[in-house]
Protein backbone atom coordinates (compact mmCIF):
# COMPACT_ATOMS: atom_id res chain seq x y z
CA UNK A 1 0.00 0.00 0.00
CA UNK A 2 1.43 2.96 -0.70
CA UNK A 3 1.57 6.00 1.72
CA UNK A 4 -0.86 8.31 0.11
CA UNK A 5 -3.38 5.14 0.16
CA UNK A 6 -2.19 4.59 3.74
CA UNK A 7 -2.98 8.21 4.80
CA UNK A 8 -6.04 8.40 3.14
CA UNK A 9 -6.97 5.12 4.77
CA UNK A 10 -6.24 6.01 8.12
CA UNK A 11 -8.34 9.89 7.71
CA UNK A 12 -11.02 8.02 6.85
CA UNK A 13 -11.09 5.31 9.55
CA UNK A 14 -10.18 8.24 12.43
CA UNK A 15 -12.93 10.55 10.90
CA UNK A 16 -15.63 6.97 10.78
CA UNK A 17 -14.45 5.90 14.41
CA UNK A 18 -14.89 9.82 15.89
CA UNK A 19 -18.39 9.77 14.12
CA UNK A 20 -19.98 6.53 14.62
CA UNK A 21 -18.50 6.96 18.84
CA UNK A 22 -20.61 10.32 19.02
CA UNK A 23 -23.16 9.41 17.32
CA UNK A 24 -23.70 6.36 19.75
CA UNK A 25 -22.78 8.83 22.53
CA UNK A 26 -25.45 11.34 21.75
CA UNK A 27 -28.44 8.79 20.23
CA UNK A 28 -27.54 5.62 21.66
CA UNK A 29 -26.35 6.39 24.92
CA UNK A 30 -28.25 9.40 25.39
CA UNK A 31 -25.54 11.40 27.31
CA UNK A 32 -27.33 14.48 27.20
CA UNK A 33 -30.37 12.78 29.15
CA UNK A 34 -27.64 11.16 31.70
CA UNK A 35 -26.15 13.70 32.63
CA UNK A 36 -29.62 16.22 33.47
CA UNK A 37 -30.56 13.03 35.18
CA UNK A 38 -27.19 11.91 37.04
CA UNK A 39 -24.60 14.58 36.16
CA UNK A 40 -21.21 13.47 34.84
CA UNK A 41 -20.64 9.77 34.08
CA UNK A 42 -17.61 8.46 36.32
CA UNK A 43 -15.63 5.72 34.21
CA UNK A 44 -12.83 6.27 36.79
CA UNK A 45 -11.26 8.78 39.99
CA UNK A 46 -9.78 11.08 36.92
CA UNK A 47 -11.56 9.93 34.21
CA UNK A 48 -15.58 11.48 33.04
CA UNK A 49 -17.97 11.01 30.10
CA UNK A 50 -19.54 14.24 29.68
CA UNK A 51 -21.60 16.22 26.67
CA UNK A 52 -19.96 19.76 26.46
CA UNK A 53 -20.98 21.55 23.04
CA UNK A 54 -17.84 23.64 22.14
CA UNK A 55 -18.19 26.10 19.68
CA UNK A 56 -14.41 27.45 19.67
CA UNK A 57 -11.51 25.57 18.51
CA UNK A 58 -8.49 24.04 20.80
CA UNK A 59 -9.37 24.45 24.87
CA UNK A 60 -12.52 26.67 23.93
CA UNK A 61 -10.49 29.22 22.42
CA UNK A 62 -12.43 31.55 20.20
CA UNK A 63 -16.24 30.68 20.95
CA UNK A 64 -18.53 31.14 18.38
CA UNK A 65 -22.03 31.97 19.15
CA UNK A 66 -23.54 33.40 16.09
CA UNK A 67 -24.01 31.57 12.24
CA UNK A 68 -20.67 33.85 10.76
CA UNK A 69 -18.29 32.55 13.66
CA UNK A 70 -19.65 28.73 12.95
CA UNK A 71 -19.23 29.26 9.12
CA UNK A 72 -15.93 30.69 9.55
CA UNK A 73 -14.65 27.75 11.18
CA UNK A 74 -16.49 25.62 9.00
CA UNK A 75 -14.31 27.15 6.13
CA UNK A 76 -10.93 26.95 8.56
CA UNK A 77 -11.79 23.03 8.20
CA UNK A 78 -12.89 22.90 4.88
CA UNK A 79 -9.40 24.50 3.79
CA UNK A 80 -7.38 22.76 6.47
CA UNK A 81 -8.65 19.52 4.85
CA UNK A 82 -7.77 20.52 1.58
CA UNK A 83 -3.95 21.59 2.60
CA UNK A 84 -3.33 18.35 4.16
CA UNK A 85 -4.96 16.00 1.21
CA UNK A 86 -2.33 18.00 -1.15
CA UNK A 87 0.39 17.17 1.61
CA UNK A 88 -0.68 13.57 1.63
CA UNK A 89 -0.51 13.33 -2.17
CA UNK A 90 2.83 14.93 -2.01
CA UNK A 91 4.66 12.91 0.53
CA UNK A 92 6.56 9.54 -0.09
CA UNK A 93 7.29 9.07 4.07
CA UNK A 94 5.03 6.43 5.89
CA UNK A 95 4.91 8.06 8.96
CA UNK A 96 4.19 11.65 8.06
CA UNK A 97 1.53 9.76 5.89
CA UNK A 98 0.14 8.42 8.98
CA UNK A 99 0.37 11.56 10.95
CA UNK A 100 -1.29 13.75 8.73
CA UNK A 101 -3.55 10.96 7.82
CA UNK A 102 -4.48 11.01 11.71
CA UNK A 103 -4.82 15.63 11.24
CA UNK A 104 -6.92 14.45 8.44
CA UNK A 105 -9.43 12.81 10.00
CA UNK A 106 -9.80 14.44 13.25
CA UNK A 107 -10.37 17.81 11.40
CA UNK A 108 -12.94 16.40 9.51
CA UNK A 109 -14.83 14.90 12.15
CA UNK A 110 -14.70 18.05 14.07
CA UNK A 111 -15.57 20.24 11.03
CA UNK A 112 -18.90 17.21 10.37
CA UNK A 113 -20.12 18.42 14.03
CA UNK A 114 -19.63 22.12 13.50
CA UNK A 115 -21.84 21.06 10.07
CA UNK A 116 -24.43 19.14 11.59
CA UNK A 117 -24.84 20.40 14.84
CA UNK A 118 -23.31 23.56 15.58
CA UNK A 119 -20.73 22.48 17.71
CA UNK A 120 -18.47 20.04 18.11
CA UNK A 121 -18.82 17.11 20.26
CA UNK A 122 -16.62 17.13 23.28
CA UNK A 123 -17.14 14.19 26.17
CA UNK A 124 -13.97 13.20 27.87
CA UNK A 125 -12.68 14.94 31.10
CA UNK A 126 -9.78 13.86 33.03
CA UNK A 127 -8.70 15.55 36.24
CA UNK A 128 -7.19 14.92 39.01
CA UNK A 129 -8.05 16.38 42.53
CA UNK A 130 -8.92 20.42 41.65
CA UNK A 131 -6.71 19.82 38.37
CA UNK A 132 -9.22 19.72 35.59
CA UNK A 133 -8.03 18.97 32.21
CA UNK A 134 -10.21 20.49 28.77
CA UNK A 135 -13.06 18.16 27.91
CA UNK A 136 -12.07 17.02 24.36
CA UNK A 137 -13.16 14.11 21.64
CA UNK A 138 -11.66 11.30 19.56
CA UNK A 139 -11.15 13.54 16.58
CA UNK A 140 -8.98 15.85 19.32
CA UNK A 141 -6.69 12.57 20.20
CA UNK A 142 -5.93 11.81 16.50
CA UNK A 143 -5.49 16.05 15.40
CA UNK A 144 -2.98 15.76 18.56
CA UNK A 145 -1.10 12.35 18.19
CA UNK A 146 -0.80 13.27 14.21
CA UNK A 147 0.34 16.92 14.64
CA UNK A 148 3.33 15.00 17.44
CA UNK A 149 4.22 12.44 15.15
CA UNK A 150 4.88 15.32 12.64
CA UNK A 151 7.02 17.16 15.04
CA UNK A 152 8.50 14.12 16.04
CA UNK A 153 9.46 13.09 12.34
CA UNK A 154 10.73 16.71 11.91
CA UNK A 155 13.29 16.69 14.53
CA UNK A 156 14.21 12.99 14.01
CA UNK A 157 13.41 11.61 10.61
CA UNK A 158 14.56 14.23 8.02
CA UNK A 159 16.94 11.59 6.45
CA UNK A 160 14.88 9.73 4.77
CA UNK A 161 12.37 12.77 3.39
CA UNK A 162 15.06 14.97 2.31
CA UNK A 163 17.16 11.88 0.52
CA UNK A 164 14.06 11.12 -1.02
CA UNK A 165 13.75 14.52 -2.58
CA UNK A 166 17.10 15.05 -3.47
CA UNK A 167 17.34 11.77 -5.82
CA UNK A 168 14.00 12.98 -7.15
CA UNK A 169 15.87 16.30 -8.30
CA UNK A 170 18.62 14.67 -9.18
CA UNK A 171 16.81 12.54 -11.60
CA UNK A 172 15.34 15.38 -12.82
CA UNK A 173 18.22 17.04 -13.99
CA UNK A 174 19.94 13.86 -15.19
CA UNK A 175 16.41 13.89 -17.71
CA UNK A 176 17.11 17.43 -18.81
CA UNK A 177 20.59 16.71 -19.58
CA UNK A 178 19.86 13.71 -22.15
Amino acid sequence: MSSRSLAYLIALTGFLVDQAFKLWLLFGYQIDSVMRLHGPVRLAPFFDLVLVWNRGISYGWLQQDDDLGRYLLIGLAGIAAIVLALWIWRTRDPLTAFALGLVMGGALGNGLDRILHGAVVDMFHFHVGSFSWYVFNLADVWIVVGAALLVIESLFGGGKSSSTAKSGSASRKDAANE
